[in-house]
């Protein structure tokens, strides 16, 4: 990045399915009990073959969406949901 330019943050909500036997991304959308769609926060449903141990599904998720997006993997940062399979993630873009 150039000096004076700045970065955008995208915020995603995730939803990952670990153990997976092909890695693939979908546009999720939410539902609220109400069945409306609530926040203008894009949500994404993560297929990953890293098992839920030791952060392997995680790192798996940060190398799946740093490819997707086309950033680095340190651009990539979990910011809620390590230990949870719904997580919110921000993506330095």
């Amino acid at each position: 990045m150039n000096e004076g330019e700045k970065s955008l943050i995208m915020k995603i909500n995730v939803k990952v399915i670990p153990g997976a036997k092909v890695e693939q991304i979908q546009k999720a959308l939410p539902l609220s009990s109400s069945g409306l769609t609530r926040g203008s926060m894009e949500h994404l449903k993560v297929w990953v073959k890293g098992k839920p141990v030791e952060g392997e599904a995680n790192r798996a998720v940060v190398a799946l969406l740093a490819k997707h997006f086309g950033v680095p993997k340190s651009s990539v940062i979990i910011v809620k949901g390590l230990t949870s399979r719904n997580k919110i993630i921000e993506i330095n873009i």
